[in-house]
């Protein structure tokens, strides 16, 4: 396939490089964005570049570096926003690093877009924080899960019509980036789409405690190490694969035209929602033993329950069936025992289903 790259920010983070992976597998070459801070990121390029060889550039820069942003957008024919700052905690530890990354970068990455002027398409990695802690929705307790009391947000979970509501200073920089992302669209033309994500897992995954928890507690898991559990495990997230949020990117940068200026919330909905505990428990399934549990003090701004509302996006992206939770779990464990080294048997691997490009 010929044609300008496709610029990937934090392409070689976890669902940053399967989407480069997926576009350089389609013929695209691809620019990886990146400033290899994160532990376990440059395994990630090596793996593109063994696949792909001369497809992949890569630059090492930060987004706050505005003059190298814009010379890399310069080349893109379409660009995925995936670089951040990813974790609450780091956030409440050092907000004015949060703020640069999150808010100046993303500001520096619209201005090289506007300054450009070609109309080049803008697809940028929101969350679920933008919508805040849900205090004012009622739960109940009901089988070591949170369950809402408002019918239609249990039947649908949270739709894009939910009013902002940002918490720490993570909820605060990711969505004043995604309102700047809107309003460029809005007030400069620029064909762009925000993706609101809930909690997206899968291969590549390097989870840590503060961000990509089902890598993490697999990964624990399986090296026989405690979980902590923060609140009382009973939070309810749906998850979703990284192959069906990648289907998701790709697909409304090729429907930019019909979805420019709009948000969709992207999580794998009812189907997929389930409890820390019970996610805990298939865990322990896979591997044969029960998985040790401590617990501590609620986080800053954590939710008792997100479930996103995906029909939105269903229907505007034309995405197709989500893996279910319990395959994508158990090919995760077995990918991740095989890339540590673990030697530990999984009792039930399942192949996860391929969403089609």
């Amino acid at each position: 396939m010929t044609g300008a790259p496709i610029l990937v920010t934090g392409g070689a983070g976890f669902i940053g490089s399967n989407i480069a992976d997926r576009l350089a597998g389609e013929g695209h070459d691809v620019i990886v964005y990146d400033r290899l801070s994160r532990p376990g990121v440059e395994r990630n390029l090596a793996w593109l570049q063994d696949r792909h060889g001369g497809r992949i550039t890569v630059i090492r820069a930060d987004v706050r570096d505005a003059d190298a942003l814009s010379r890399a957008v310069a080349e893109a024919q379409a660009v995925f926003h995936m670089a951040a700052q990813v974790a609450v905690t780091t956030s409440l530890d050092d907000p004015r690093d949060d703020l640069e990354i999150n808010i100046l970068g993303t500001f520096n990455l619209l201005e090289a877009l506007r300054r450009k002027g070609r109309g080049t398409p803008l697809v940028f990695a929101s969350t679920n924080k933008v919508y805040g802690d849900l205090a004012d929705l009622a739960f109940a307790r009901e089988d070591e899960r949170y369950v809402p009391l408002d019918r239609e947000v249990r039947d649908h979970g949270v739709g894009e019509g939910r009013p902002l509501d940002f918490h720490t200073p993570y909820g605060v920089s990711k969505g004043s980036a995604d309102q700047y992302v809107l309003d460029y669209a809005r007030s400069y033309g620029l064909p762009a789409a925000v993706l609101r994500m809930s909690c997206i897992y899968g291969q590549r995954q390097m989870g840590t405690e503060d961000q990509g928890w089902v890598a993490h507690f697999l990964i624990r898991a399986l090296e026989g190490k405690p979980i902590t559990l923060y609140g009382d495990g009973c939070q309810v997230r749906d998850i979703l694969d990284v192959s069906n949020a990648v289907e998701a990117y790709c697909n409304a940068w090729r429907r930019i035209d019909r979805v420019a200026g709009r948000a969709f919330n992207l999580g794998g909905g009812p189907a997929n929602a389930i409890s820390l505990r019970r996610l805990l428990a298939h865990i322990g399934d896979l591997i044969g033993r029960e998985v040790e549990v401590r617990f501590s003090d609620w986080r800053a701004g954590d939710q008792r329950y997100f479930v996103a509302d995906t029909r939105a996006a269903e229907a505007a992206l034309g995405l197709s069936p989500k893996v279910g939770w319990r395959d994508g779990v158990a090919a995760l464990a077995q990918w991740l025992a095989v890339e540590r080294g673990l030697n530990r048997p999984i009792l039930a691997p399942a192949p996860v289903m391929q969403a089609a490009g």
